[in-house]
Formats: C-alpha cells, sequence, structure tokens
C-alpha cells in the first residue's frame, strides 16, 4: 500500500469516527420538538458587530465540536479579538450569515470572503467558515446557510467558490452531497478543500425557505 493510501485510509477513518459523534437526523428533530421549536422559527440573517460576544462563544463551542482532538484549542478571547478584527473591515470584501432561534440565540453561522489565489485562478470567493451547533445539524440548516452564500456571491457578481477544509472532517460528505469538487495538490493528495465552479447550480440545490429542508 502506497503511502497515499495509507494517508485516504487514516483519513478515512478519521471521518467514520467524527462522524460517530454526531447526533442522528431523527434524534436533533425529536430534540427540536422538545424545545418547542421548529424549522420555520430558525431565523438566518446577516450578522452586525452586536453579534461579536455571541458569534465567538458559538464559534469556539462549534469548532471545538468539530476539531474535538485538538489539545488546546482557540479560546473565546481570542475568537472575540478575531472577530471584532473582522468586522472593523468594511470594504464589503467579506459577510457572515447567522441562524438565529426564538430565544435570540445564535445556532450556527456561515462566512464568505473574496479569494484570489494564483494556484486556483478560477476562484473568486471562499466560504470561509460554516459551523452549526450539535444539536441543530443535520436539518438542512447547512444547506439554508450554503444556499445564502451563494446568492450572495452571485448578487456580488461572484459565480465560482472554493472551500478550505481537512480531510479528517466527517462534514466533507455534506460538501460533496453539495456537488463540491475535490482539490488536490500538486502531489495529487487531497487536503480537504472543495470548489464549486456553478454557484447558480448551487444555489438551485439549497434552498434558503425552511419548509424546502424537509
Amino acid at each position: 500500500m502506497s503511502t497515499k493510501d495509507v494517508k485516504n485510509l487514516v483519513d478515512g477513518i478519521a471521518r467514520f469516527v467524527g462522524g460517530l459523534r454526531r447526533p442522528s437526523k431523527a434524534e436533533n428533530e425529536r430534540l427540536l420538538s422538545q424545545r418547542g421549536e421548529s424549522l420555520e422559527s430558525l431565523v438566518v440573517r446577516e450578522a452586525t458587530s452586536d453579534d461579536i460576544p455571541a458569534l465567538a462563544q458559538l464559534h469556539v463551542k462549534t469548532w471545538n465540536d468539530t476539531y474535538w482532538s485538538v489539545v488546546n484549542p482557540p479560546s473565546a478571547q481570542l475568537r472575540e479579538r478575531q472577530w471584532r478584527e473582522q468586522f472593523a473591515i468594511s470594504d464589503g470584501s467579506w459577510f457572515c450569515f447567522v441562524i438565529e432561534n426564538s430565544r435570540g440565540e445564535l445556532v450556527g453561522f456561515a462566512k464568505g470572503k473574496a479569494y484570489a489565489s494564483d494556484d486556483l485562478p478560477n476562484y473568486s470567493g471562499e466560504l470561509n467558515k460554516i459551523y452549526l451547533l450539535r444539536e441543530y445539524q443535520r436539518l438542512g440548516l447547512g444547506r439554508r446557510l450554503v444556499g445564502h452564500v451563494a446568492r450572495r456571491f452571485l448578487d456580488l457578481g461572484v459565480t465560482t467558490m472554493v472551500l478550505f477544509g481537512t480531510p479528517q472532517n466527517p462534514s466533507c460528505a455534506f460538501h460533496e452531497a453539495l456537488e463540491g469538487e475535490k482539490l488536490f495538490g500538486k502531489n495529487g493528495e487531497f487536503h480537504g478543500g472543495y470548489g464549486w465552479r456553478d454557484l447558480q447550480r448551487l444555489a438551485a440545490i439549497c434552498p434558503i425557505e425552511p419548509s424546502a429542508t424537509r
């Protein structure tokens, strides 16, 4: 077995183990009902600077749940500083959507920004971050977020998008379900990146209305 094959096997095992830690769709639907919530009660809106403290806490929680094996994960203080620095940039080069429940709590977010690289000259937008609390996953909310991101890029005249992650992340299956094209390094290895060459197509398969996610 080649080194590449071994790496692919290890990455696949890591994705599988990570996936086992995630709740099922049925479990999260049950929890949603127990909380007195519905998909219709979860609102997607654009983030504002007022959201920074809650956004930082959400970022910490969701990042830690995703990369649970990291020994020293980023702190809430670091995340808040990063978000304050981001919101200080007001040139239109980035945007962020959040999902808010009926209690005014943030449960998910997605950030997009302009992208330019000689390595990937065919892409001009980047889905920089997308996270959901565990108890809100597998309910179609990720698709709603991606739908909003794709439409915003299209409004800005951006028709392609790239995403960078890790090959061990179980979310790779989500990206592939959205027809993301795997991006390979010069050595032929997959490092967790995906590309979309047609955001019109992506927007079409990612509805932004809750009724369409059932």
